[in-house]
């Protein structure tokens, strides 16, 4: 790894915020979004900076000299830190960055990833939190307690984090009474003209959940791109008999059929 990613509490800390301008404002935002107090000197207790200045050299370099880490945008040869691109499901937060490579990049990845994840993602967070006394008196091994929370959020389970949950915490609690069984299901997804681009949210995350994809043949191998790598795929119209889990069955539209 070129830098090392971490989450920083900010809770009323002083964060200084130098320059005038969108881009110190939105600087500003963030801390602010994130609990911190923006400060405009660098007294006591500040340890980061922000500089939207022009230029930034003179400043950046007396604040390295107190001792401050530095950000300074699109300047990423001036930077201690990068701030990255986030996709926010307080408390579950996800960062995607390039150590300023390209915010363009960090940008289509971070909006790929919000279609991805549901809403629902941070309720799922508080729920397990909620529930983690609870089930370490259920489960006092903590293998078990590992064995448990990898089975309840595998893919297609009762927590499968790509999946929406109205009530994370009652999921948990009938997972730990032994009700968290996968659930089986059949859905479909029609193929129009817009391929790939045209697929819905919830189409997005049937196939990043499949355990199972039945493909018609002259499915577009775009769409197939987007499903779960290690879900078993057959080429067909109608799943296997016997076939059990999420199976997703991916047809063309009547008028693209040969």
């Amino acid at each position: 790894m070129e830098t090392l990613p971490l989450f920083h509490r900010l809770s009323g800390q002083p964060v200084l915020v130098l320059g005038e301008g969108e881009a110190a404002a939105a600087k500003a935002r963030l801390v602010e979004e994130a609990g911190g107090t923006v400060v405009t000197e660098a007294g006591p207790g500040v340890r980061l900076a922000f500089v939207a200045l022009d230029p930034p050299e003179p400043v950046v370099e007396a604040l390295k000299a107190k001792g401050l880490l530095v950000n300074v945008p699109d300047r990423p040869d001036l930077c201690d830190f990068f701030v990255p691109a986030i996709v926010d499901r307080t408390p579950l937060l996800l960062a995607v960055g390039t150590g300023g490579a390209s915010a363009s990049l960090s940008k289509a990845l971070k909006e790929r990833l919000e279609h991805l994840l549901p809403a629902s993602l941070g309720a799922l967070a508080v729920a397990i939190r909620q529930s983690r006394e609870t089930v370490a008196a259920a489960l006092p091994d903590v293998p078990a307690r590992r064995a448990f929370w990898a089975g309840v959020l595998a893919p297609g389970a009762a927590l499968d984090p790509f999946a929406p949950h109205g009530d994370p915490l009652a999921a948990i609690t009938n997972a730990l009474a032994g009700g968290g069984e996968a659930e089986n299901r059949i859905d479909t997804i029609l193929i129009d003209e817009g391929g790939a681009d045209a697929l819905t949210l919830r189409e997005l995350r049937l196939l990043a959940q499949a355990d199972l994809l039945v493909q018609a043949p002259g499915v577009p191998a775009e769409v197939l791109a987007l499903a779960r790598r290690d879900a078993a795929r057959v080429v067909g119209t109608e799943a296997p008999e016997g076939s059990t889990g999420r199976i997703v069955l991916i047809a063309l539209q009547p008028h693209l059929q040969d």
